[in-house]
């Protein structure tokens, strides 16, 4: 019999709710998706996964962590490189000699450019809490089941993004939660379809998809990428497109949530 996973990324207030901090346009009407496919067709779907992102305050990716040459805090979405902070026009407030070293490895992996973001999902907020058409599907799924779903966490470490779920763009020393999770990897391939769906498209779902591809290829055949249930943050529409092109090549399928066959 198959076995079904779904992996729901970052289903959260901030970015799934028009209130939210780093609200992704859409992201109300793929929750209501993913509710729709938990209840019609939550029996043959053995394990739910949701990720958190999960922030500080004072995170290399927010506003305050920086200010410009008059001491003013950065604005979010400002765009920020490692030439531009060695020429004094951003200047981290923390850790200058380590930020340098990770702008810089940053931009030689090439996958994103470091951008500020709005304050989000940080740590007991509302903003870091499940979307409450989500938590209520999940809630009726267990109760009619009596199968939890299982929460992981990401994001927690200030020092550096942590957009895709596997993994942290640039993983700190001594930091374990920023290295590869190979067990999360372990715990999918046991199953014989992996549905995904969540926010964003442009960010955390693509560079998930990408880690897959990267890490543990053996498991796109079993990805289904659910395209009606993900959404783009706000001009960054086309950066995720050539990794959604390179999975359809590896093997992954993309489905409406209405077409999926568990």
């Amino acid at each position: 019999m198959k076995k079904t996973a779904l992996l729901l990324i970052d289903a959260q207030f901030d970015f799934c709710n028009p209130k939210g901090a780093l609200y992704v346009p859409g992201a109300e009407t793929d929750v209501e998706r993913i509710a729709r496919l938990i209840a019609l067709e939550g029996d043959k779907i053995d394990s739910i996964f949701v990720t958190l992102d999960t922030h500080k305050v004072l995170d290399i990716a927010h506003p305050l962590f920086w200010e410009d040459a008059n001491g003013n805090t950065v604005a979010p979405f400002t765009l920020i490189t490692a030439a531009n902070v060695k020429a004094g026009k951003w200047t981290p407030r923390y850790e200058r000699e380590y930020v340098i070293q990770y702008l810089e490895t940053l931009e030689a992996e090439g996958e994103f450019k470091h951008f500020i973001w709005p304050e989000h999902c940080l740590i007991g907020s509302k903003g870091a809490a499940l979307d409450d058409t989500i938590m209520e599907g999940l809630l009726a799924w267990t109760h009619r089941t009596g199968r939890d779903y299982k929460a992981v966490i990401k994001g927690t470490n200030p020092l550096t993004e942590h957009f895709g779920v596997f993994r942290a763009q640039v993983p700190v020393a001594n930091s374990p939660e920023t290295d590869l999770d190979r067990p999360f990897l372990n715990d999918l391939a046991a199953f014989d379809q992996i549905l995904v769906a969540g926010e964003a498209r442009s960010h955390c779902v693509a560079t998930s998809i990408n880690q897959i591809l990267k890490y543990a290829p053996e498991l796109a055949p079993k990805v289904t990428i659910l395209s009606d249930c993900i959404s783009n943050v706000t001009n960054f529409e086309e950066v995720a497109d050539p990794i959604f092109d390179e999975a359809e090549q590896k093997g992954m399928t993309f489905l409406k949530a209405n077409a999926v066959q568990l």
